[in-house]
């Protein structure tokens, strides 16, 4: 009989324990910062807690902008993260990106442990998924343009803090009481393109783009010269000069005038909810997005907005195993229902939705059923949202000629046709780029 060495096998039975305990390493960049940081750091050190398989690590790496930038940069440098959280306008991107991106779905079958896409809000799941149904990427905070109105304001000019204005013209006639009382700024947005341009069409279901607003091909183009966007734009462009719609700026410039209490009404993400709870120092409500009451008598439907998850091709198996274990936590009832609760994002699984309001907290906070309620809506080819390449930089496109547009520089239909012209530009450069 051959006998091994002591020291050889107390190794070799160190090295198997170890094996058999070995925990994988999850790593996901991301851009929530404050509050919404602080709610994604909670549900990480939750998940990590509820098993020993894994541990996530969540790093945060600036913007929605920068942080894919940084992606892409680490995917070509062979140091990607495992997933990555990229905003909605990046969608195109991300599934023309050929081999840098592994499918959800088809990991998560891969390992044995399907994600059932029909738990999932369809507006949502149909947004992020590929052309044959299956998800490419993981929903998770996503958002919709709601409307906010500060109660306090509202009293002082007069208006009824039950009965928000439901129309662009309701909100005119309100943002004049309330510069009559002394208030120096009655409505503002922010994220301009997405809530002005985007949502617009939709809820008004005129098309964004042509080819079903990009999702049927990438010879897709825009067309904002239509009566309803030109329209629209006169409108808010009367109100500019009269002082009763005020241009905040780019991207989220428009959060800080509404919680500041500077501006009355704001129209802006329903993720920005869970910030102003904590910074504005008056009483808000919330309404619904409001329409253009001269072009349609009820409004379709929002479109989405916030982030996905996405998960880098070429890791191992059990870093998939990981990932879609990770991703099973996030979309369960309670945890998708605390996040929707604690931030103000929709409710991405339908069973969330559901235990929220079982709860009785729709009852409570009045108002915070409104994103699911203007996304659970059958939408049409127009009102399905956006998916264009070069997303990001045409939305820098029109918020530039909004600039011009508000300030007087130059006339609507003029700004029209200059953002039509640089997106195609665009559009034609992104096609002749993915053929």
């Amino acid at each position: 009989m051959k006998f091994i060495p002591k020291a050889l096998s107390l190794a070799a039975l160190l090295a198997a324990t170890s094996n058999a305990y070995a925990v994988t390493d999850i790593s996901i960049w991301h851009s929530m910062e404050g509050t919404l940081g602080e709610r994604l750091n909670e549900i990480v050190a939750d998940f990590n807690k509820s098993q020993s398989d894994y541990k996530v690590t969540a790093t945060y790496k600036g913007n929605y902008g920068e942080s894919m930038n940084a992606g892409i940069a680490a995917y070509r440098a062979g140091k990607a993260p495992d997933i990555i959280q990229v905003f909605e306008v990046g969608t195109a991107t991300m599934m023309f990106s050929k081999g840098a991106i592994k499918p959800i779905q088809q990991m998560s079958e891969e390992v044995g442990n399907p994600i059932d896409p029909s738990k999932f809000v369809p507006g949502i799941a149909g947004y992020y998924s590929e052309p044959n149904g299956k998800l490419a990427s993981m929903p998770f905070n996503s958002s919709t343009p709601v409307f906010y109105y500060n109660k306090d304001l509202f009293k002082k000019a007069g208006l009824d803090v039950n009965n928000p204005p439901k129309t662009y013209q309701e909100i005119r006639e309100a943002a004049k009481k309330l510069k009559a009382a002394g208030v120096q700024c009655g409505y503002t947005t922010s994220w301009p393109s997405w809530v002005l341009v985007e949502n617009f069409g939709a809820l008004h279901n005129i098309p964004y783009a042509s080819k079903n607003n990009g999702f049927d091909g990438l010879d897709a183009r825009i067309n904002l010269l239509q009566d309803g966007f030109v329209k629209h734009f006169e409108l808010l462009n009367e109100m500019a000069k009269e002082g009763t719609f005020t241009y905040a700026g780019r991207a989220d410039a428009g959060n800080a005038q509404f919680s500041s209490g500077n501006c009355a009404m704001f129209t802006g993400s329903s993720g920005s909810r869970g910030g102003f709870m904590k910074t504005a120092k008056f009483e808000f409500g919330i309404g619904r997005l409001p329409y253009n009451s001269d072009l349609v008598k009820e409004p379709q439907n929002s479109v989405i907005g916030g982030a996905s998850l996405w998960v880098f091709s070429k890791k191992s198996p059990e870093v998939y195993k990981g990932v879609t274990a990770f991703f099973h936590y996030l979309s369960s009832t309670d945890v998708a229902a605390k996040w929707h609760q604690d931030t103000g994002y929709v409710p991405v699984v339908k069973s969330a939705y559901e235990a929220t309001k079982a709860a009785g907290f729709y009852d409570k906070n009045p108002g915070t059923d409104i994103p699911f309620l203007q996304l659970n809506v059958a939408t049409t080819d127009a009102s399905r949202g956006v998916r264009l390449g070069f997303l990001p930089q045409i939305r820098d496109i029109q918020e530039g000629e909004m600039e011009k547009i508000f300030s007087q520089k130059e006339s609507v239909k003029e700004g029209l046709e200059e953002m039509n012209k640089r997106a195609n530009e665009l559009l034609t450069r992104f096609e002749n780029s993915n053929k």
